[in-house]
């Protein structure tokens, strides 16, 4: 067969939509998974074609050899086409005569029936089991299965059966009987059989590929004369393609009782007799295993019938063969084939990959959520038939953790519950900003009459106070109110300041407990400070965040009429660090919890407090790229009462970057 250099399966990336079917029906597990990408490795490759047979979308493709074909057509020299026997099953609308014509119309002559080639091969097993009774052998007659024993069971090849294939000896009979300068192309179900050694062959085609050759030429049944098969004619090699065709063609008995000639067919049945072959927990002498449900069922057939209807297409086509068939030529035409060598060796090829450690596996299902085995819940989804084969997968770089079904869905999950909270946040960014600019439009506006007022209040007071003690009276209460509206101003403009952070390396916990220290303490307030921060150096600015710690701190001692304890707790992990102001006061009511960083909002005595201490705190941690967040118990008995302020910041932020997702959004939960 010529040299090739193209994959004989490869993925279209375009029709692949990774719903993982290839993997799950691969047996050498041979598909990678990369970046949501289905892609065959080549060196892995079995040539099953299992992945093209299952794949509805089309995106596993196997190599083509039409143009190949063709152009030895039209090279002059004579082409045999050797037809595999699965053939009736796949040209149920043609007669076999018609066949044969349509193929002697493309150019091909002779036209031969690989079944031939089955009847010697079929022989050589019987005599290879009666030279050797105490061996145990793997028939070798599937490509796809020789080729996994190669590669993934080197252990085996010394089981491997000496003897070539069908298709092969069906090659070697024709050049002895048509001569050695003859081209033979293959034609048959078997996407395997493009690549399958010994290179007796020069092309290979698939049914499917006949049937597109005939398209181009333009080759109809209806056109053609009926021509009989070339010899030599077959005899019970006819049902090879059908699982334990071989056995009745070599007139071997599958005894039941014995057990010494086991059959299995299929993706799982062939790897299970081979797995028990190997382990010895089979006594079997022969072993003869296709990777399809038989032959009739390749990858390379056109047909959409079901199995059953296709044996017995095959078993109809057998009779009627049988009944014609002249056993005097058939016995003729074995002689002359005797000659024929149908001897072949094999090679191993491993291509397996070293086992991970445990540890390494056991990090990998933990990263998928799978702690104990109740949590390994092997459904499949991924392809591979148990979660811990999909984590062995992930570490040889076959596959990807989100391939897991359960945590692909508990991964989205998490990103909906993100999402919610990331509209909340929006929807609070966007009323925050709207008051934002009200409120700073506002307080420009007032703050400059007010200054007025304020300046001729204290004008009059220092001018009548003597002369007009109940005027002086009066003027007081003005300046009193007006000096109120200015420090209501004051902090609607630093709510409403757009200002940079100027930003410099802190010691946060010394810096947060002294301006805490420094202001006032309530009788019978303890205040505490729990510092359990690695490193203690923070970039923030200190004049700025000296406010939140002011209005935190205050909101606290008032909330604690009564005594209590304060305290103030600071931990960092990697690029984040947190500070909790944490009081034993009456806590806040579970209906103001949305509201407590609106401006205006207080529930303070009216005259106590403006509403916007916490509004302000809110603006100077998003400005610092930070989160707040606060719980709160008024219930006794759900514990004991109190709140605590988480204030979340980066460590280090660069200026330059866009807002780290949305930490800045106030989570205001209620707890204990």
């Amino acid at each position: 067969m010529a040299a090739v250099s193209e994959p004989l399966v490869q993925t279209v990336p375009e029709k692949c939509r990774v719903c993982y079917t290839c993997v799950r029906e691969c047996p050498a597990k041979a598909i990678k998974i990369l970046e949501g990408q289905a892609e065959v490795v080549t060196e892995r490759c079995i040539a099953c074609g299992n992945c093209v047979k299952v794949c509805t979308r089309g995106a596993k493709k196997a190599r083509v050899n039409i143009t190949d074909v063709e152009a030895l057509l039209a090279s002059g020299r004579r082409v045999a086409a050797i037809i595999a026997p699965s053939f009736p099953a796949d040209f149920p609308g043609i007669t076999p005569r018609k066949l044969v014509g349509m193929l002697n119309k493309l150019g091909f002559h002779p036209v031969t029936e690989v079944a031939f080639g089955a009847d010697l091969v079929a022989h050589a097993y019987r005599d290879l089991l009666r030279k050797h009774p105490d061996k145990r052998y793997i028939a070798v007659n599937c490509p796809a299965v020789v080729t996994y024993v190669e590669k993934y069971m080197p252990q085996l090849v010394p089981f491997l059966a000496p003897i070539v294939s069908p298709m092969v000896a069906e090659a070697r009979v024709v050049r002895r009987f048509y001569g050695d300068d003859t081209s033979v192309v293959f034609i048959g179900p078997c996407i395997a059989k493009k690549d399958e050694a010994p290179s007796e062959v020069d092309q290979v085609l698939t049914f499917i590929e006949l049937q597109e050759l005939f398209r181009k030429a333009g080759v109809q049944p209806e056109d053609v004369e009926e021509a009989s098969f070339n010899p030599p004619s077959p005899g019970l090699g006819m049902v090879f393609p059908i699982s334990g065709g071989m056995l009745q063609a070599a007139d071997i008995k599958e005894d039941l009782v014995s057990g010494d000639i086991v059959t299995a067919e299929g993706r799982a049945g062939f790897l299970e007799a081979l797995k028990e072959f190997g382990n010895m927990d089979m006594d079997a002498k022969l072993l003869e295993l296709l990777c399809c449900d038989g032959c009739i069922m390749g990858p390379g057939m056109s047909t959409r019938e079901a199995i059953f209807r296709r044996r017995a297409r095959i078993s109809q086509y057998s009779r009627n063969k049988l009944n014609e068939i002249n056993f005097n030529h058939w016995n003729v035409a074995m002689e002359r084939a005797g000659e024929v060598d149908l001897e072949r060796d094999f090679a191993e090829r491993d291509t397996r990959l070293s086992s991970p450690e445990e540890d390494d596996v056991q990090e990998i299902l933990h990263q998928m959520g799978k702690f104990t085995p109740e949590d390994e819940l092997n459904c499949g989804a991924c392809g591979y038939d148990t979660c811990r084969e999909h984590a062995i997968a992930i570490l040889k770089g076959l596959a990807e953790s989100e391939m897991c079904l359960p945590y692909a869905i508990d991964q989205l999950k998490i990103t909906v519950d993100e999402l919610a909270g990331t509209k909340v946040a929006l929807k609070h960014a966007e009323k925050m900003a709207g008051m934002g600019q009200l409120a700073a439009g506002i307080a420009h506006e007032v703050n400059n009459p007010l200054g007025v007022v304020l300046m001729y209040a204290h004008t009059l007071l220092d001018e009548r106070a003597s002369e007009d003690p109940e005027l002086a009276e009066d003027l007081r209460t003005i300046a009193v109110h007006a000096d109120r509206c200015k420090k209501i101003v004051a902090g609607l403009l630093d709510f409403a300041r757009q200002n940079k952070v100027s930003r410099r390396d802190t010691d946060l916990p010394a810096f947060a407990a002294k301006v805490a220290s420094d202001l006032p303490r309530p009788d019978g307030v303890e205040f505490m400070v729990d510092n359990r921060m690695k490193d203690p150096m923070v970039s923030l600015d200190d004049d700025q965040f000296a406010q939140v710690v002011i209005n935190l701190v205050q909101n606290a001692y008032q909330a604690m009429g009564d005594g209590g304890r304060l305290l103030l707790s600071f931990d960092d992990r990697d690029n984040k660090v947190s500070m909790k102001v944490t009081d034993t006061g009456t806590g806040i009511e579970p209906e103001n919890m949305k509201k407590i960083f609106e401006p205006f909002f207080t529930t303070k005595p009216r005259g106590k407090g403006t509403g916007l201490g916490l509004a302000v705190t809110y603006g100077i941690v998003k400005m610092h790229r930070g989160g707040i967040t606060v719980v709160s118990n008024t219930d006794s008995e759900k514990g004991p009462t109190g709140t605590t302020f988480t204030v979340t910041l980066p460590r280090r932020v660069n200026e330059d970057e866009g807002r780290i997702g949305n930490e800045g959004a106030p989570d205001n939960s209620s707890g204990g």
